[in-house]
Formats: structure tokens, sequence, C-alpha cells
């Protein structure tokens, strides 16, 4: 399936993968990083068409797109043989695209280099997740299970350990991280559900000191990520 990218940063990071079929730049438009994305599209021979805003505002249903949308092919889900050896975030049922992107950014940031999300009931890789993330989704696999139950314990087998992430978990900052990781984080309204904890080997929460005594999944993915990446850097 076709998508449009949009966003100067996006853009740039697609045209590296060299996935881009056509290229629409806002007519009189060459500063900045327009001038790179030109070049970066001329390098892969890569088609430029130049078109008036109100065309890139169609084509990117109104989002901020910076004056330039990419047409690119649909993007390629990896298989599940493709994850082992990295560390991996896995989203239980994270529906907001913008979530995804965010998480998507932050992993890409911080060496988790591969994502789970479950088959049903979760955002798929879009022009939102592109735009969020950045780019960063280029840069990493991601794998639609089937079903994530049976995949957790797939990746036990290869070595595993799974830490999921709730409010009554243990204290995340002492609890002793490290091996081959995976992650997982829940739904943006529910955390994560009652069957999938049974599968996770520690359950980890963030100490809380606020009056707001809950996070937003990307901003909860990005503390214990960067928390892991310490962890191991002082190992």
């Amino acid at each position: 399936m076709e998508e449009y990218i949009y966003g100067r940063n996006p853009v740039i990071e697609v045209l590296k993968s060299g996935k881009v079929d056509k290229l629409y730049i806002q007519n009189s438009n060459s500063e900045g990083s327009i001038r790179k994305i030109y070049a970066m599209a001329k390098e892969k021979k890569v088609l430029i068409s130049q078109v008036n805003k109100s065309k890139l505002d169609s084509l990117s249903r109104g989002e901020n797109h910076q004056g330039v949308v990419a047409l690119v092919a649909g993007y390629n889900y990896a298989e599940f043989e493709d994850l082992l050896g990295e560390n991996i975030v896995i989203l239980d049922k994270i529906e907001d695209p913008h979530n995804l992107g965010a998480v998507a950014r932050s992993a890409e940031a911080l060496g988790f280099k591969a994502l789970i999300i479950p088959k049903h009931k979760s955002a798929y890789v879009n022009s939102v997740v592109y735009k969020t993330s950045a780019g960063a989704i280029e840069n990493l696999k991601v794998y639609i299970a089937g079903n994530l139950s049976n995949d957790i314990e797939r990746l036990k087998e290869e070595g595993y350990w799974i830490y999921g992430a709730d409010m009554q978990g243990d204290n995340l900052y002492k609890t002793d991280i490290s091996g081959k990781i995976a992650i997982v984080l829940g739904n943006e309204g529910k955390g994560i559900s009652q069957a999938l904890k049974k599968h996770c080997d520690v359950i980890v929460s963030i100490p809380m000191s606020g009056q707001i005594n809950s996070l937003n999944v990307s901003c909860a993915a990005s503390i214990i990520m960067a928390e892991i990446q310490r962890k191991n850097e002082k190992a």
C-alpha cells in the first residue's frame, strides 16, 4: 500500500531507505534542508514534482508538511527472526499512532532497535508515525504479532528476559536489568492486559513523587529505556 510521508526530517530518512517513488516540493522552496532533499532525490533518481501549497496540504491531510511530501511504497515489516539479538519494545494495543511514533523515536535513540505490535487493536506504521518519530521508524525492525503471548514465550526460548511496565511493579531503579531485554508497555488507558502480565518475568514501575500518578506511554517508555541503557553502560 502506498503512503505519503511529510515533513523534512521524515522525508530525508525515507529517502535514505530508497523507498521513495515520487517527491512533491512546494514551488519556489529551495532554502535550508530542502536543498539537501533535492540533492538526495536527484542522486537516487527520484521523480521530483513542484506543486503549490494547497496540493501538499491535500496530500498531508492538512498536517504540517514543511513544504515537502514523499510518495513511498508500503512499510516493510520484519519477521520474528529478524528481531533476535536486538533489545525489543513490545507494545500491547497502543492505538494512537502519535504514541507509536514517539516510542519509536525514543527506542531508536536509546538502543532498542526492534518493536513488536499486535495484529489487532494497534496502530500500524503510517505517515503520522513517520512524522512523530522524525523518520526514526525507518531505522527500526517492526514485527506484527498474531499472538503476543506466544511470541513472548518464543523470545524467552531465545534467552530474553521480559520486563513489563505497571504502576504496581517493583521499583525500576532498584531492579537489576541485564542480558537480552524486551520491555512490555500497555495500552494508553488500561495498561498491560492481565493475560500478558502473566508472561512477564518481572514487572517494574517508575517511582512517582508528584500529584500526577501516571505518565503517557511514550514518556514512560523513554524513562525505562534510558534507565536500562544507564544500567548497561554502568555494568
